[in-house]
């Protein structure tokens, strides 16, 4: 790469964004607003994709309006009470409550932009104590929802999206971060900026810090995007930038082995139950989320188990993004009589039978059946930059870093210290709540 001249600024704008997914692009949405701001988000590649997009797209929110309609009893105090009882990081309750307070602004403002959105009524979790994960009608996942935010960028004279431009390091001055250096066609440059937000997620598929911060994990297949290499938290460490929770990780017990697509979360909520490779009911399917159900697998011979379900959990789940996948890569085998259960799971009738018995309160699956045996993996880390409620760096001494901002898969997120911890719809909560955040305080300013 040629090198830029040592002093010299090839652009200035007034914030930077490191990163163009869900907190970036956020970030700039809020920013851009104020006329007197030139914002430009480098993003180091759409074509390979971001953790937003290959989500389910689901916003975690309590107290909506779509939570009002359907009687639904949810504030956001009572979210951020799930997260912190779910992560058991009492410390870390500022951030939380920051970004629960903010969730029904930014849900409601994204309905409000002409994005069709619902409350998931059918979408049960474990750790929520309500119905509060909101989608978009039809269920097309993140990949729908980013193309519409990265739409709305377009129409903002004052924004720009600069696709495969990653920011490479950042340019420091005045006790302060004062700009970025950027890549493109193999040429750096080095951007001015008043204020650089970084948000170029986690570091699940960099294998030197997964090694050494997650070791814990085994070899959990890997179902995250090829760009989250955790870049620029060696940039802030340099800073003097502290980490925090680097043990936790967004992981899913949903797997399917041999395809990488993932079956629905709802499922053990419409009676669906795990049996290991041995035969065995081996636990309560509705007390675990799918990041700490990972770590029940990872213990389990073969480190998998099949999933069984009947007609009535499929008519239920079907429509799903993450069960039309599936369906569609041939990841789920029908079963139409017991027997044919038995066989896919090599075990005798009796012994089926037994492992189908339902918990106590809970219903009978009958035949037909459905079978998908699933794995653990790894989608996104959950540890981070240390980061204060507005979203601003902090130093060892806790002391902001001047023009230093971070948020979503850079920050240290909602999990607690483990990713047993993780609550369905934290990443995009921390992701588009920062950027909410962080976007309002730019353009107040």
């Amino acid at each position: 790469m040629t090198a830029p001249a040592p002093h010299a600024w090839d652009a200035e704008v007034d914030v930077a964004v490191a990163g163009g997914g869900a907190c970036g692009v956020m970030t700039a949405l809020r920013a851009a607003r104020d006329p007197g701001l030139t914002v430009a988000v480098f993003e180091k590649s759409t074509r390979d994709g971001c953790n937003a997009a290959i989500s389910s797209g689901s916003l975690a929110a309590g107290g909506t309006r779509w939570q009002a309609a359907a009687g639904v009893e949810d504030s956001p105090r009572r979210h951020a009470d799930d997260i912190i009882r779910a992560g058991g990081d009492e410390e870390w309750r500022p951030v939380v409550e920051a970004l629960c307070a903010a969730a029904p602004d930014l849900v409601h403002w994204i309905a409000d932009t002409g994005y069709p959105v619902e409350l998931g009524l059918d979408m049960p979790r474990a750790g929520m104590a309500a119905r509060r994960l909101h989608t978009d009608t039809g269920r097309l996942g993140g990949a729908r929802l980013m193309r519409h935010l990265r739409g709305l960028l377009d129409g903002y004279g004052n924004a720009a999206f600069v696709d495969e431009a990653p920011v490479v390091d950042l340019v420091t001055g005045d006790g302060g971060v004062t700009g970025v250096v950027v890549s493109q066609n193999g040429v750096l440059q080095r951007v001015r900026a008043r204020s650089v937000v970084l948000a170029t997620d986690g570091f699940a598929n960099n294998p030197a810090l997964v090694g050494e911060h997650l070791p814990h994990l085994g070899t959990p297949f890997y179902g995250g995007v090829s760009t989250s290499t955790g870049d620029a938290l060696g940039w802030a460490l340099r800073l003097g930038a502290r980490l925090r929770n680097m043990g936790a990780g967004l992981r899913s017990g949903l797997f399917v082995a041999g395809h990488g697509t993932r079956v629905s979360p709802a499922l053990p909520f419409n009676g669906a139950v795990l049996v290991d490779r041995d035969g065995e009911r081996f636990v309560d399917e509705e007390s675990k989320g799918y990041s700490s159900m990972a770590g029940v697998l990872r213990r389990r011979p073969g480190e998998r188990a099949a999933m069984v379900w009947d007609a009535a959990a499929m008519a239920a789940t079907r429509e799903s993004e993450m069960m039309r996948e599936s369906l569609a890569a041939g990841a789920v085998r029908d079963c139409p009589t017991i027997e044919d259960l038995a066989g896919a799971l090599g075990r005798t009738v009796e012994e089926t039978e037994r492992a189908l018995t339902p918990l106590p309160g809970r219903r009978r699956l009958t035949a037909p059946y459905h079978l998908a045996w699933v794995t653990h993996g790894l989608l996104t880390t959950q540890g981070g930059l240390v980061i204060d409620p507005g979203g601003r760096v902090l130093d060892g001494a806790g002391r902001p870093i001047p023009g230093l901002y971070a948020g979503g898969g850079t920050a240290c997120g909602l999990a607690g210290p483990h990713s047993d911890g993780y609550l369905s719809g934290n990443g995009l909560l921390s992701a588009f709540g920062m950027g909410w955040i962080i976007g309002n305080a730019l353009a107040g300013r």
